[in-house]
């Protein structure tokens, strides 16, 4: 089964149509890449994802359960139970960081986590061992490094276990090196069965990609996650 299945999704900012009937399905253990022209809609799916903005229209599915529903569907959730979902199933790590810079990395993440003992018992475990945040949490977020800051904004995302990881332009500001600690990570977090919605302009991200979706006019196209260069551009 699908962990996520995304159908028919519409949004409007006012009069300015930006989505216009999105398709998208990813499953446990899957990469699914969204590329498209700056304004093509990315951040605004990744939000209605995230249940921060409502759509529309269309359907999102959640392991079958529907989260979302413009009238096609029948959900028998009320609109709390439909927002409990969204925050089950989703982490999610926009482009610009949401720490708070002048505390440390463990106080950013006990705003998340909420009780320090919960907090030290999953620093211990997969996946925040994985990111290596227990050797940076005594670090004010403001002496970190781009690729550090961003390993936290992941980790905090984290916090509950969402199966579903959803990330806008990972590697934006990033230099080369804090990109491969991000592509590691989450490599293996893939592996471990997360389910990773990533929206990008970079070719490198597209490496961890099992499908990638491309954005234009509002519509949403699967295309092969093999393309690169020139053939990529045409199709956006």
């Amino acid at each position: 089964m699908e962990r996520i299945i995304v159908t028919g999704i519409v949004s409007a900012y006012g009069r300015k149509q930006v989505l216009n009937g999105v398709d998208l399905s990813a499953a446990a253990g899957e990469c699914v890449g969204l590329v498209g022209a700056n304004g093509c809609g990315k951040s605004t799916l990744l939000n209605i994802l995230a249940g921060m903005r409502k759509a529309d229209g269309g359907s999102i599915l959640f392991d079958g359960q529907p989260a979302f529903d413009s009238g096609t569907l029948q959900i028998p959730l009320s609109k709390k139970q439909q927002k409990q979902l969204f925050i089950y199933y989703t982490g999610y790590v926009p482009q610009e960081s949401q720490l708070i810079e002048e505390l440390t990395v463990r106080d950013n993440l006990l705003l998340w986590y909420g009780k320090a003992k919960l907090l030290k018992a999953e620093l211990e475990q997969q996946p925040l061992c994985q990111l290596g945040l227990k050797q940076l949490c005594r670090m004010r977020v403001k002496k970190l490094s781009g690729g550090q800051k961003k390993r936290v904004s992941i980790g905090c995302a984290l916090a509950g276990h969402p199966p579903v990881l959803l990330l806008d332009e990972p590697g934006a500001a990033l230099d080369l090196p804090g990109k491969a600690e991000v592509r590691r990570y989450l490599q293996s977090y893939k592996q471990l069965g997360g389910t990773i919605i990533i929206a990008t302009h970079e070719e490198s991200d597209l490496e961890l990609c099992d499908k990638v979706y491309a954005l234009k006019n509002g519509i949403s196209r699967q295309i092969s996650p093999s393309l690169r260069g020139d053939a990529l551009m045409q199709i956006l």
